[in-house]
């Protein structure tokens, strides 16, 4: 989840997730009252924002631009929450609004949590329907297949769900949300606990593929979007934003060739700008970098080299096929991105 405007406290108090407050579902029955529907709705996300970008990937992957068109807020937040000041005159053009707290207002008036990214808002009323990012992938690929792209592959294939369900639990308990725990922690040992949990897991995880191409059978999962979107972050912002830095993912063989494996796949790496990611961490989170200042590193190169992964088999698809070229409007601007 985006964090909530209230960033200067961050690293002064104990960090905790806060769980998402807007749960309802968008199903192909609309049982919660959103039914799937193509153009209806407008995912809003943050290119920085880890959470968010698991959206981006399985949109992208599933070929849902068209039919879930995306809103993207500047990386740089203020005390309003997440704003709209990438586009022309500070204005969603969809939407007509300035903060994404105003999609918030509209479905919940004088709402007191904070404002995350991904969110997704009703296009014809402006109210948020849903900021539940465990929940909101999932539903991309198994809610929304009626208007998946031919060839979409299977992101969460049912007779592996209990395996990937296991895997991503404990990614997100000791590395999704560890490096955060690491990152903010106000005390050493609340920060030695959180460092080394993220350094555990890292470990398990090469153990894990250093045999098999992908997390979990022999096709891209959700398990992999998953970690790919901390992976992608670490050496740039996690290692020394956050102090995880017992070694940079790029000093461990295993995890850096699947990461650039992943990053060279159409639908991952080019949706990730750099240049955002760095922004935010390093100028949203004044409790714990004050200054400011950005760093120049790392040389962002590396990710383009060849990874060498193909030799374990396996087929990124499975029966589908990759998507087609990212949407004119869609492209990742050039700053940040790797030569």
């Amino acid at each position: 989840m985006g964090e909530d405007g209230n960033n200067r406290a961050y690293g002064h108090k104990t960090f905790s997730r806060s769980r998402s407050h807007f749960t309802d579902r968008i199903t192909a029955d609309g049982r919660d009252g959103w039914p799937v529907a193509a153009g209806r709705y407008r995912l809003v996300v943050s290119r920085a924002c880890p959470w968010a970008s698991r959206a981006v990937v399985s949109r992208r992957l599933l070929g849902l631009e068209e039919a879930l068109p995306m809103a993207v807020a500047d990386p740089i937040q203020d005390d309003r929450s997440w704003r709209f000041t990438l586009d022309p005159d500070g204005r969603d053009p969809v939407l007509g609004i300035r903060f994404l707290a105003e999609a918030y207002e509209k479905r919940e008036t004088d709402y007191p949590g904070g404002v995350s990214v991904p969110a997704v808002v009703d296009v014809p009323t402006g109210r948020l329907v849903t900021n539940d990012y465990q929940q909101l992938t999932l539903d991309l690929a198994t809610e929304w297949t009626a208007l998946h792209r031919e060839g979409a592959p299977d992101l969460y294939p049912r007779d592996r769900r209990d395996e990937i369900d296991a895997v991503m639990a404990e990614v997100y308990e000791d590395l999704n949300n560890g490096v955060y725990r690491a990152g903010f922690a106000t005390h050493q040992a609340e920060y030695e606990r959180a460092c080394t949990a993220v350094f555990r897991r890292l470990d398990a995880l090469a153990g894990r593929l250093a045999g098999q191409r992908y997390l979990v059978g022999d096709t891209i999962t959700e398990a992999d979007i998953r970690l790919f979107t901390t992976l992608v972050r670490f050496d740039p912002v996690y290692h020394g934003h956050f102090k995880c830095n017992r070694w940079k993912l790029a000093e461990n063989p295993v995890l850096w060739a699947y990461a650039r494996d992943l990053f060279q796949t159409p639908g991952f790496g080019d949706t990730v700008d750099f240049d955002h990611i760095k922004r935010h961490y390093y100028q949203v989170h004044s409790g714990i970098n004050p200054t400011g200042v950005v760093p120049l590193g790392p040389d962002l190169a590396g990710w383009t080299s060849p990874h060498h992964r193909e030799e374990l088999g396996g087929r990124p698809f499975g029966d589908g096929t990759p998507p087609g070229p990212v949407p004119e409007g869609e492209k990742v601007t050039p700053r940040g991105r790797p030569a």
